[in-house]
């Protein structure tokens, strides 16, 4: 009994392979682009901001990082089974989520490299950075006798389709704000060692300079890209990548509070903190920013964390799964309500507007 709860067991495709989370709404997702689109990409109006972060990237600070030292030898059947369960299922999206990265850079790396050698290079030596990411977090998770098959991952998980300028509102997003989850994880962690639990999260300050630099070299692509930013529709569609992106980590995060419990931190405080500094730094670039300070965006956030709970609780009930849906139907379209509101809230225009990154 004491083995199965400190051990629990997970739907395997071989021994120690990992069955792939199901794809939902709020899991990480593989993307794809329009490859010709970008070869044909003016990027002359940011060139030299471009060749600057090409050079950081060539510099390979972290070339050296990603190395596991003597403290990841040990045994961890320590951690109790429900931390087990969650710790594993944070390494897993976290892996998922940078090896979806690496396939996408090195595509676009393969796929520019006669048309556009400057942001093919770059292109290259981000999905670099990735497979480390992915690799040193799918290592962490054989510590648990668990692991990824990420060549399964490759072929059998479905792939969205974003034109190149939804590509760049969601990777600027996606690595400015694994920043902010890195960095604040890594503080609190250093100020408050006895919740390290493990010692991966020794690695996030300088893992999360990989994300910090990805993020400003789309920050540069964007800004190299009039029409990405400078007009009405650039207004909506930066809300709507702001708001998916928040509501996402938000819901995703909550729904595993337990494991930010594990290492002392209370999700919906560590979520807020993140959520308003990502929300500052992309003010930096985008055009607008959301007003997270008016009460009714938590209170929305929350109404959908009860729904979430509901719709869980019949996924998890004895109904019959003809009749799950109907039973779910309504929490759905609460969810979809919330989210409409919350886009419609009156955003903050940020034009000229400067941010403090601390």
């Amino acid at each position: 009994m004491v083995d199965s709860l400190k051990k629990p067991n997970f739907e395997e495709i071989r021994p120690g392979i990992k069955v792939p989370a199901k794809d939902t709404i709020l899991t990480p997702r593989f993307y794809t682009t329009d490859f010709d689109a970008m070869e044909k990409m003016d990027i002359s109006p940011n060139e030299d901001e471009l060749k600057a972060i090409l050079e950081e990237f060539r510099a390979d600070y972290n070339r050296h990082h990603f190395v596991r030292d003597a403290e990841f030898e040990q045994s961890w059947d320590g951690i109790d089974g429900k931390t087990r369960r969650l710790f594993v299922e944070f390494l897993e999206r976290s892996c998922t989520a940078e090896f979806s990265g690496f396939l996408l850079y090195k595509e676009l790396g393969r796929r520019l490299k006669n048309k556009n050698p400057l942001l093919s290079e770059c292109f290259t030596l981000m999905s670099r950075d990735e497979a480390r990411h992915s690799g040193f977090l799918n290592k962490a998770m054989s510590d648990f006798d668990i692991c990824l098959d990420l060549g399964f991952l490759t072929k059998n998980k479905k792939y969205t389709f974003f034109k190149p300028k939804f590509i760049f509102y969601a990777t600027y997003l996606s690595e400015k704000i694994g920043y902010w989850r890195y960095i604040t994880i890594y503080r609190h962690l250093e100020a408050h060692p006895e919740h390290r639990i493990y010692p991966i999260f020794r690695f996030f300050e300088n893992w999360c300079q990989d994300e910090n630099r990805h993020g400003d070299f789309f920050d540069a692509m964007m800004r190299a890209q009039p029409d990405t930013l400078n007009d009405w529709k650039a207004k909506l569609w930066c809300r709507f990548f702001l708001l998916s992106v928040f509501v996402t980590m938000y819901l995703n995060d909550i729904q595993r509070k337990d494991f930010y419990a594990s290492i002392g931190l209370d999700a919906r405080n560590y979520d807020k903190y993140v959520i308003e500094k990502t929300n500052e730094t992309a003010a930096r670039v985008f055009p607008v920013m959301l007003d997270v300070e008016n009460p009714q965006f938590y209170d929305r956030l929350e109404t959908c964390v009860k729904n979430n709970e509901k719709i869980s609780a019949i996924a998890n009930s004895n109904t019959p799964k003809f009749l799950q849906l109907f039973q779910k139907l309504p929490a759905y379209i609460s969810n979809g309500w919330q989210f409409l509101r919350l886009y419609l809230m009156k955003p903050i225009d940020v034009t000229g507007w400067e941010g403090t990154v601390r």
